[in-house]
């Protein structure tokens, strides 16, 4: 199915073509995004809450939550023990509607897929879900994640099956091959937006940076 079949603000993120539009559209966004989610039935945060559970020890720290947005996951890995975690989106909107959560450490108003100010290992651990995606990034926004997190830390995230097909599993299996990285966990493909019609399915990987 295209992906051209969402409608409103979640059609139109997905049809943009610069990083600025994407921008502006989640400024305008930002006010209904949690309620507009919630009626969809947005499952990423919650599966990359749980993959990143299972991989990652409670308390680790700093963690990133890369393309936060207002702050879904922020809130859930607070709860879950994880007590320091800065915020990047590409939305200073969205930004605001985060920081009012008072869960992060931080807030980052950068786009990813470019060069990342931050310190080689910088983090524990990396989370971003729902950012692979079309009109987002794609696996050229990888090399930096991987840069910026720790030896022995683990980034999660979730990549839409288009990107997955045209790309991404090739350049993950390459990096494999380079050593730079290890696949710990892959899920099934999964539908993000139930509430949705014709929502392409998306799967949650959870890599071990060596």
């Amino acid at each position: 199915m295209a992906d051209s079949k969402h409608q409103g603000a979640l059609g139109e993120v997905y049809a943009a073509k610069r990083p600025e539009e994407v921008a502006a559209l989640y400024d305008r966004w930002s006010q209904t995004y949690d309620a507009d989610m919630s009626a969809a039935g947005y499952r990423h945060p919650t599966i990359c809450l749980a993959l990143l559970a299972r991989h990652l020890p409670r308390g680790a720290a700093p963690l990133l939550d890369a393309g936060a947005g207002t702050g879904l996951i922020g809130e859930w890995l607070n709860i879950a023990g994880y007590p320091e975690v800065e915020a990047l989106d590409i939305s200073q909107g969205m930004l605001d509607q985060a920081k009012r959560k008072g869960v992060y450490s931080a807030l980052h108003c950068l786009a990813l897929g470019g060069e990342l100010p931050f310190a080689d290992g910088a983090y524990a651990g990396i989370i971003s879900a729902g950012v692979f995606t079309s009109g987002h990034v794609g696996a050229e926004g990888l090399d930096e994640l991987i840069r910026i997190c720790r030896p022995g830390g683990v980034i999660v995230l979730t990549v839409k099956n288009t990107l997955w097909d045209h790309g991404f599993a090739a350049r993950i299996a390459e990096l494999e091959a380079q050593g730079r990285i290890a696949r710990l966990e892959e899920t099934r493909p999964y539908v993000s937006m139930p509430g949705e019609a014709d929502t392409v399915p998306s799967r949650g990987l959870v890599l071990r940076v060596n």
